[in-house]
């Protein structure tokens, strides 16, 4: 699946200095007891005994062959865990953890329906939220739990597409976000900040053929390849010390501000990928695009009718 998003460059720049709070229908688990962080161990790809307590981790949990399932935040509080990632991802990951996880060692919870989500975009409204819940800031990286209200207030890593997550029960999280007075946003903000990142989705630049060397997982601090088994390591580790994958995830800037007509990126007529997440601004678009690894940074390309350029993540404005 593709996307394309509409902004304009004053709001897309606002992104990184507002208080934007976006609420996201969510697919929530938790998983808890004392067999949890073992069995997560085995499946996640990235290292959540290293990450600690209190900790927020980006993964994926993957097929045997290597292949992204779903691409969770998994947040350690406690004994307990609780997984959030796109809606899409619920009914793999519910099937995934009936198959695999034994309910006496670690009991799943699907709290899709009861608990509800939202990111912090900017960097000026972790505060309100944080005196609105009663809960420090935790620090990069890091979560923050008020057991009274059985909320979790987490913050983004320093590379992260967000400054701050909220999690926990619908009711308790649309009281403080009211009290928080944060400015509401939108799917096209929460897609930009994305973008900006060089930060995957889930149905558009992940797939069910994707590995995770071919989304930035390495750059993303998203995959381990010193803490032993998990499903799909041999795989990954085969990718990382022994070869490469042939097609990665690029940004590109390309040029004029209407819709995209064409999908394709080629050189000389040649096609070396295609655009998955377009950011339509006034002046360009920037796009998320899965390249052959041939295809360097500086490159020239055509969208169709359009010349694009290749250029590093994240994406850097003017």
């Amino acid at each position: 699946m593709t996307t394309d998003f509409a902004l304009t460059t004053a709001r897309l720049k606002s992104l990184r200095t507002a208080r934007i709070v976006v609420p996201e229908a969510a697919a929530i688990f938790g998983i808890e007891g004392s067999g949890a962080l073992e069995c997560l161990q085995g499946l996640l790809t990235s290292d959540l005994a290293a990450s600690g307590e209190a900790s927020l981790v980006y993964g994926a949990l993957l097929t045997s062959k290597g292949m992204i399932v779903v691409d969770p935040w998994v947040l350690r509080h406690g004994t307990r865990f609780t997984l959030l990632m796109d809606r899409a991802g619920r009914e793999p990951a519910a099937q995934l953890f009936a198959r695999v996880l034994p309910p006496r060692l670690a009991k799943v919870t699907d709290l899709t329906e009861s608990w509800s989500a939202a990111w912090l975009l900017g960097s000026c409204g972790f505060e309100r939220l944080g005196r609105a819940s009663g809960q420090p800031h935790p620090g990069p990286g890091r979560v923050s739990e008020n057991p009274d209200r059985n909320v979790l207030l987490a913050a983004g890593p320093p590379n992260a597409p967000f400054s701050g997550l909220l999690l926990g029960p619908a009711s308790q999280v649309d009281e403080l976000l009211a009290h928080a007075g944060n400015e509401p946003g939108h799917e096209a903000d929460l897609a930009a900040a994305r973008v900006l990142a060089g930060w995957p989705t889930l149905g558009r630049e992940i797939d069910e053929r994707t590995l995770p060397q071919e989304v930035r997982y390495d750059e993303l601090g998203a995959v381990s390849y010193v803490k032993g088994c998990y499903t799909g390591q041999e795989t990954v580790a085969r990718v990382h010390f022994r070869g490469h994958v042939n097609r990665t995830l690029r940004g590109v800037r390309i040029e004029g501000a209407a819709p995209l007509e064409a999908r394709s990126l080629t050189v000389d007529d040649r096609e070396v990928g295609s655009v998955r997440t377009a950011l339509l601004l006034e002046d360009q678009v920037l796009a998320l695009a899965v390249l052959r690894r041939e295809v360097e940074e500086g490159t020239a390309l055509r969208a169709g009718a359009r010349a694009a350029t290749v250029v590093p993540l994240p994406f850097v404005l003017a």
